[in-house]
């Protein structure tokens, strides 16, 4: 019924080092919640279920986690019910999660012909067994990406996460969809090993789309927890990125390769648990205070927010991959992975690598670039707003929880090897080979690549040097006796004010216009009037709204063509029950024949035959003769 191996207990410590920090912010941030009750039994609920998918090691006892899991973090988002765009945010959640939840469960209907108690080592008999092993691959996907937001099943991940209180959105990001990362690990080497190539290609490509997509998305966003909640698409598609070169190593024979990339998804999935839940707890904090989530109504926060400022700032080196921060270590990894390719012959790797490598490239550079953005315009400059000039720090439960997740981060980064001896027993776990003594062959001075032509880090000298260079300088500046001056701004001599800073929106205006395509964007300027004439001197406000590609292209047909489905069966269900009755027994005769086309060999004849039988009755039961 459970398990505790080392991939099992691995997340539970993810889930602990993710946890732990988030209730002492919760407890600060609880006597903003109205519904108090409701919240904490959920909360706790949340956080249980999801140590119990973890821990399960059979299906019964995974989907019943898995679904307990999704149900508390819906009614988690559900805090508040007060605005539409709440109500909206999780109507879109709940169905999104169960459209995975469905997948996972014939997943294991068919691993399990039918069987819910069987151990996941049993089902590896019965997907064996099975005659299309891609199908269930696809399941696995499709109930287990869903969860994690990778394209285009990412969706709901910028209207969920803004809408739920900041604690729970911290939990959701940076815990939540690690528990969906963990399960593709476990159903792929325990069930579903070995696999093809072209999985591995799949997963590579899929992990480089969600990574460009997610990190051009969140350039475009004004809202903080949106734009933090689309850079959560952006890291699960680089975590994806080697996942899929480990599964590409491993079916090319490369085992040690293989095992480098593992722990480098694995090490990228710790980090971006840590920064992530920081980022939407400083987040929270600035909301708290400033009681909106427009980044433009923000600035000069830095003053009246030290804690969160610098905790922010901790986060955001972080998740920009600058060195030598934890996330510049893992993206360098899975790097060094992609790079170590250079000698493998298929075609289809020839093309898909680069691809990979161009879009891990592009999307550090793009984070920097948010993150200036969202840094900048947030804490530093002058005053946006009131509410802004007005703000002060939060109380210490919310700040200790901040400190606490900071220290998380920066253990990530000085006490690597500590880390990677478990990364390595769970790899070891998976049919893999040990790969620390090759990473760390001098102690812990050094990180080494696994590649032939390789390449070396040094986390912690690089720190030392940044140190000691900053200090440098500060003693210099002493020394010297540089004077602070003040002057006017040279363009034109005016004086700087909060509306002649740069806003979010002219930050990201030129990614945004070359990036156009993909953005469509909605451009509002509004000018006010006077006297029916436009004023020289009159306020003016300018708005642009970007509407999601996937949203726009792949969903909204997809929601209206349900919508006449629902109110077709609508109206046989109340008024042409005999069709209704008959529409019913056609779908039974769908379900049994393809079970019987999975279950068993497949027969174009009986295909045919059985195809003929289903138009014949949908014919004469449902459709009838139309005068």
């Amino acid at each position: 019924m459970f398990s505790f191996d080392a991939l099992s207990l691995l997340f539970v410590g993810l889930i602990v080092l993710g946890a732990v920090p988030n209730l002492f912010y919760t407890f600060g941030y609880l006597p903003h919640i109205e519904r108090k009750s409701h919240f904490l039994v959920h909360y706790f609920m949340f956080i249980a279920s999801m140590l119990g998918v973890v821990v399960a090691n059979n299906a019964l006892v995974f989907l019943f986690a898995w679904e307990l899991m999704s149900l508390t973090s819906w009614q988690l988002i559900l805090t508040d019910t007060a605005e539409a765009s709440t109500r909206k945010a999780a109507r879109f959640y709940f169905f999104m999660t169960h459209f995975g939840f469905v997948f996972l469960l014939l997943f294991f209907l068919i691993a399990g012909n039918g069987e819910l108690e069987t151990a996941f080592a049993q089902l590896k008999i019965g997907a064996g067994a099975f005659a299309y092993p891609t199908l269930l691959f696809f399941f696995v996907l499709l109930g287990l990406l869903s969860k994690a937001g990778v394209v285009p099943l990412h969706v709901w991940l910028p209207y969920a996460h803004p809408a739920a209180p900041s604690p729970v959105s911290a939990l959701m990001s940076g815990v939540m969809l690690k528990v969906a990362i963990y399960a593709l690990f476990r159903f792929l080497f325990d069930i579903l090993y070995p696999w093809p190539l072209e999985w591995g290609v799949l997963v590579l490509v899929l992990g480089a789309l969600s990574a460009l997509v997610g990190v051009l998305y969140a350039l475009s966003e004004h809202d903080i927890k949106a734009l933090l909640a689309n850079h959560s698409i952006e890291n699960i598609g680089i975590i994806l990125l080697g996942f899929g070169m480990g599964m590409i190593f491993d079916t090319l024979g490369l085992f040690t390769l293989s095992s480098f990339a593992f722990v480098a998804a694995l090490f990228h999935t710790f980090n971006h648990m840590s920064f992530k839940s920081l980022l939407f707890m400083g987040a929270g904090s600035v909301l708290h205070r400033t009681h909106t989530k427009n980044i433009e109504k923000y600035g000069g926060l830095i003053k009246a927010m030290p804690v969160t400022a610098w905790t922010f700032l901790i986060a955001s080196v972080s998740i920009s991959a600058l060195p030598p921060s934890n996330g510049f270590l893992s993206e360098w990894m899975i790097f060094q992975s992609m790079l170590g390719s250079s000698q493998i012959a298929p075609m289809t790797l020839k093309l898909a690598i680069p691809f990979a490598i161009f879009a891990l490239a592009l999307t550090g550079g793009l984070a920097i670039a948010c993150f200036v953005k969202a840094y900048g315009i947030t804490f530093l400059g002058l005053h946006r707003s009131e509410n802004a000039e007005h703000a002060h720090e939060v109380n210490g439960a919310m700040k200790g929880g901040m400190v606490l997740m900071a220290g998380v981060v920066l253990s990530l980064m000085l006490v690597t090897p500590f880390y990677f001896t478990y990364f390595d027993a769970a790899v070891q776990l998976l049919h893999g080979k040990s790969v620390y003594a090759l990473i760390f062959p001098e102690g812990i001075w050094q990180m080494h690549s696994v590649a032939v032509y390789g390449g070396t880090v040094s986390p912690l000298l690089l720190l030392g040097l940044l140190i000691g260079v900053t200090l440098l300088l500060v003693m210099a500046a002493k020394l010297i006796g540089v004077k602070t001056r003040c002057h006017r701004s040279w363009a034109c001599g005016y004086t700087t004010g909060p509306r002649t800073q740069y806003s979010a929106t002219g930050f990201a205006g030129p990614i945004r216009r070359f990036f156009s395509w993909l953005y469509r964007q909605n451009v509002h300027f509004d000018k006010e009037r006077v006297a029916g004439h436009e004023s020289k001197f009159s306020h003016a406000h300018f708005d642009v709204h970007v509407t999601p590609l996937f949203e726009r292209s792949l969903y909204r047909a997809p929601v209206r063509a349900a919508q006449v489905l629902s109110y077709w069966v609508y109206r046989l269900a109340h008024f042409e029950q005999t069709r209704y009755a008959a529409m019913i027994f056609n779908m039974l005769l769908l379900v049994l024949f393809s079970y019987r086309i999975f279950a068993h060999e497949f027969s174009w004849a009986t295909l045919l035959l059985e195809s003929t039988v289903m138009a014949i009755s949908l014919k004469i039961l449902v459709i009838g003769d139309r005068k």
